[in-house]
């Protein structure tokens, strides 16, 4: 395929072709993130860990304090390298060890597209029964099938087309949900949600915001941030990012926060996102509805562009553009037996809270091995699938792998999801072990960071001259697939 249709896959970006400033990267993850599972987020930490309003704020503000600045770092790594950030993750996990963390990136972002997929199909559902249009059978099929074709032409088309096309969702959603906070902030009754303040609810409630929020987009990084140009100033690369992602994520779950103590009927749960219009006057039913839909649509492209790339660094020899249509594919299939799931928003809230136990872990040690190399990288190491200064053993770093691995596995005996709790967690609440705190996320990243600082420290690699971190011309691009 050729014309408007990105090419490039994770092949390092000549210095020629970069474009844009750093404050596109506001605009990008703003438009991602300003959408009604932002909101839900919010109304959870009231409705599903029991806070009050003041105490979901607090976890609100201090989840995302902690979260995108995670982002930030790894937006930093994008105009140095012209690569995406699991391409990265080979510096310290070697080309056979970095096909693992894509495969897991990759049913991160599975896991969201098909979530957002099923959610945009319930609203399209639901707009057409206003319309007097029953969806049923093999018309569900086919509705799928239609809206997942709409969702995939931004990711398709490519980087340039999805930037352009945030700018305006920015704009857009931001006008939609300050109309949508003029008519909730006026019902919320903070007083409802009067609760006693738990040191472990609290803890549950940031890990939430964080794994939800900078954490789980932090693999999607330099993806971004990869095509600005070489020279592009790092501090602003970071606010920008950073900010992008935190400012809507504070405002929206604030207003779902405060959405959750609306008094409504025993019958109607407000951490379901479709749920809203319950508290809306009847007028703005459908407006919301189609908010709801294209929101998940632009939020899911950025998913969908990042998942391709992941699976180019699993090591799948397939063109972008490609595995875009097979994602596609599999969302489409994924979300054709979920409709028909009741237990869907609860396994979607569980599939979040567990993506902590491999994301911390990886995130950390990615950040340390960006510190030990002092930001300089061998882009002729990165493009290497086999030899080259970060192969390792096999093609595996073993002073990283061994940290990932122990560091899941530290994660996981202190994680609580909700629908599993690890043993070591459990010793804090022993009579009601699923109320003991979520650690997940401060364990894995101790044990991890700190593990890989010590394996590490003896790599020759992180040795490499500037010359070799230099960005590339189009002459000398080594190709990544």
């Amino acid at each position: 395929m050729s014309g408007p249709v990105e090419q490039r896959g994770i092949d390092l970006v000549p210095v020629q072709n970069r474009y844009g400033k750093p404050r596109d990267l506001f605009f990008l993850w703003a438009g991602t993130t300003t959408n009604i599972f932002t909101v839900s987020y919010g109304a959870l930490l009231v409705l599903g860990f029991g806070m009050s309003f003041g105490q979901a704020v607090v976890a609100i503000i201090i989840g995302n304090v902690l979260a995108y600045p995670l982002l930030a770092m790894t937006s930093l790594q994008g105009p140095t390298t012209g690569t995406t950030t699991m391409t990265i993750s080979r510096s310290s996990l070697g080309p056979n060890g970095a096909r693992l963390n894509g495969v897991l990136s990759w049913l991160m972002l599975i896991g969201f597209e098909a979530g957002g997929l099923i959610l945009v199909y319930y609203a399209t559902e639901s707009l057409l029964g206003m319309a007097g249009i029953a969806v049923a059978g093999l018309f569900q099929a086919i509705l799928i099938i239609v809206l997942a074709i709409f969702q995939m032409l931004l990711p398709l088309f490519g980087h340039r087309w999805l930037m352009a096309a945030q700018k305006y969702a920015t704009i857009i959603f931001a006008l939609a949900f300050l109309i949508l906070a003029f008519l909730i902030v006026p019902q919320v009754q903070p007083d409802n949600s009067s609760a006693p303040f738990s040191l472990m609810t609290m803890v549950s409630g940031i890990a939430l915001v964080v794994v939800s929020g900078g954490l789980s987009w932090a693999p999607s990084g330099a993806n971004f941030s990869r095509y600005l140009p070489q020279d592009a100033e790092p501090k602003a690369v970071a606010i920008w990012a950073a900010l992008g992602g935190f400012v809507p994520y504070v405002i929206l779950q604030t207003l779902g926060a405060g959405m959750a103590t609306v008094a409504v009927g025993d019958t109607v749960d407000l951490s379901n996102p479709l749920a809203v219009p319950a508290v809306l006057p009847h007028a703005f039913s459908i407006p919301f509805m189609v908010l709801t839909a294209i929101g998940l649509m632009v939020q899911n492209s950025t998913n969908l562009y990042s998942s391709s790339l992941n699976l180019q660094t699993a090591g799948i020899p397939a063109k972008r553009w490609v595995i875009v249509l097979t994602d596609t594919v599999v969302c489409v299939i994924i979300s054709i037996v979920a409709v028909s799931q009741s237990s869907f928003y609860e396994l979607l809230n569980a599939f979040v809270a567990s993506l902590s136990i491999w994301l911390a872990p990886w995130v950390m040690i990615h950040l340390v091995d960006w510190r030990m190399r002092r930001g300089r990288y061998s882009l002729d190491g990165l493009a290497n699938e086999k030899g080259g200064v970060y192969w390792g053993t096999g093609g595996i770093r073993w002073p990283g792998m061994t940290s990932l691995l122990i560091g899941m596995l530290a994660a996981a005996l202190f994680s609580n999801s909700g629908y599993f709790v690890g043993p070591l967690t459990a010793l804090f609440s022993p009579a009601e072990p699923f109320h003991a705190p979520d650690l997940s996320i401060p364990v894995g990243m101790i044990i991890s960071g700190v593990l890989y600082a010590v394996l590490n420290r003896a790599d020759p690699s992180l040795k490499v001259a500037d010359t070799e971190s230099s960005p590339a011309s189009a002459d000398t691009v080594p190709s990544l697939v």
